[in-house]
């Protein structure tokens, strides 16, 4: 088993992408996670950060159900699976056709979209039906597959569930768990998981586990409306980056 030889900005980039995203899964500004992939593609392809990320995300993934587990909406959950496996299996299908080019172009779009997101999140609170937590729920499993990037679909379902902060919380960990777990066969398939990058993964858990720590302890201390503004500003920025490095 053999390191990934990244230069110093690339690990850079990958030990914070890391870090954010277990300060997202301990229930911390959850859309921080989306940031991670598109993050990661500034310095190495993007279906080589996907493929990094999955071992960690099912790491954090433990850690972060075990701490909500008793405020979980199973109702809800149990809606959500059969989109979520739907929608793996429709982006395993066409997996293997996209360039990096292609890839980093809509992780571009995403990022973008998710910044329009959480600029009409007011906007996107009004009751919605249980009916579209399949589609929703399609589309989360599509863009988690591809790029982890399943927050801004599942969200604008779940938010105008208007669940308790708490069950909030812990329904999107672990429908997020299951997708993730959903995900793991065709990234060994498609080769998106190596001995290479379990490599890099193993040696980023202790980042992992602190990042998951941190988000369990500033949820009650920090305001997470400044830090939302930074998501936002964060992914508007890194979008677009994105987008000219794909179409340049």
């Amino acid at each position: 088993m053999t390191l990934p030889d990244y230069s110093w900005l690339a690990w850079t980039l990958i030990v914070l992408s890391t870090y954010l995203t277990g300060v997202s899964k301990g229930g911390f500004a959850g859309g921080f996670g989306t940031l991670s992939v598109p993050l990661m593609a500034l310095a190495i392809g993007p279906i080589e950060a996907a493929g990094l990320l999955l071992p960690l995300l099912l790491v954090m993934d433990a850690l972060a159900v075990k701490a909500w587990w008793r405020h979980r909406d199973m109702a809800e959950v149990r809606r959500l699976l059969p989109g979520l496996a739907i929608g793996v299996a429709a982006a395993t299908l066409v997996a293997g056709r996209l360039e990096e080019d292609h890839v980093r172009l809509l992780l571009g779009v995403i990022s973008l979209l998710f910044v329009a997101y959480m600029v009409a999140r007011p906007a996107a609170s009004r009751p919605i039906r249980a009916f579209w937590a399949w589609p929703a729920a399609i589309a989360t499993g599509i863009t988690s597959f591809i790029a982890h990037a399943g927050a801004p679909p599942m969200n604008l379902y779940l938010v105008p569930r208007h669940l308790p902060k708490m069950t909030f919380i812990a329904t999107t960990t672990l429908a997020f768990a299951a997708v993730n777990l959903m995900k793991l066969p065709p990234y060994l398939v498609l080769g998106e998981i190596n001995l290479t990058s379990i490599g890099a993964s193993l040696l980023l858990v202790p980042v992992a586990w602190a990042g998951v720590r941190s988000g369990l302890w500033l949820q009650h201390r920090v305001d997470e409306r400044l830090f939302y503004r930074l998501v936002v500003l964060a992914m508007a920025l890194v979008g677009v980056q994105l987008i000219v490095k794909a179409l340049g």
